[in-house]
């Protein structure tokens, strides 16, 4: 059985410390991902909300236009730097006075290839645990998102909370995904319990791989992100994990490891999309 993986990629997990400093956040996302790249990454992959304060009051103050403001410029230019592809975990962006939670991906050549706005919105509430609202300051994007990295294959990006709602996934494993990747800031609650979970549940889902990744933790700021990011295979195994703290944590994806998955527990040739209509589009 051929993979949908056309050649063996090198991922890099970007697990960034995030300050109320947007200058010094995006100086140390350019060392680290030359660092990344150094280390022979070719998709290197930062998480949600890196430059900016991940809470709702913040969202408006620290958002940019696209493809006009300086977060766009410079992961464009280091994209092309490093003749890899990027995508950048995901800023706030202003469009018209609306407000999203956006992630873009770039090529090697530093052109902007897809645009992802967080579909479904943060807002939760949990006896004990965490209340958060970005529908506060945030709209919802209206689409989900589907990107060629040329000469590998097709990935599907969504944001966070997006994890939750298999049907992106479904529908970026129908349309031939090889992985599903998400820049997401799990907290303190929702994290232990459930981010490997959900990593692992939509690779299984799914037999392809799925990407997670978290900024690092920082028990200063208001929002306590539960970092780990972490690659979970098509099999439900777990490549690499990291902790709370800033690191890079790096997987190979192969092709093999979905070929084989989809051979020894074949799921595709039973899907009933023909029974699941709001999936199979």
């Amino acid at each position: 059985m051929s993979s949908i993986l056309k050649q063996p990629l090198k991922v890099a997990l970007l697990q960034l410390k995030v300050t109320a400093d947007k200058a010094l956040n995006i100086a140390n996302a350019e060392k680290r991902i030359l660092e990344a790249a150094g280390n022979g990454a070719k998709l290197i992959i930062l998480p949600e909300c890196w430059n900016s304060p991940y809470a709702v009051t913040a969202f408006p103050q620290y958002a940019e236009a696209i493809p006009n403001g300086e977060t766009t410029s410079f992961l464009s230019n280091i994209a092309s730097k490093t003749n890899t592809f990027i995508i950048g975990g995901s800023f706030p962006e202003n469009d018209g006075g609306k407000v999203y939670n956006t992630s873009l991906t770039f090529n090697p050549s530093g052109k902007l290839i897809a645009k992802h706005r967080k579909v479904h919105l943060f807002d939760i509430d949990v006896p004990g645990g965490v209340r958060f609202k970005e529908s506060d300051t945030l709209s919802p994007g209206s689409s989900e998102t589907l990107v060629e990295l040329e000469g590998y294959g097709s990935v599907g990006v969504g944001i966070c909370y997006d994890i939750r709602f298999p049907e992106l996934a479904i529908r970026a494993a129908r349309k031939g995904a090889f992985a599903m990747i998400y820049p997401g800031a799990f907290n303190m609650t929702t994290g232990p319990a459930h981010w490997e979970l959900l990593a692992r549940s939509r690779a299984v889902d799914n037999q392809f791989f799925t990407v997670l990744v978290s900024p690092a933790r920082d028990l200063s700021s208001s929002y306590h992100a539960y970092g780990h990011s972490m690659v979970s295979d098509p099999w439900g195994n777990l490549l690499c994990e990291a902790d709370e703290n800033e690191t890079i944590v790096y997987a190979e994806l192969k092709p093999e490891k979905i070929a084989e998955t989809r051979t020894s527990i074949p799921l595709y040739t039973q899907r009933r999309f023909d029974i699941y209509p709001d999936v199979s589009k």
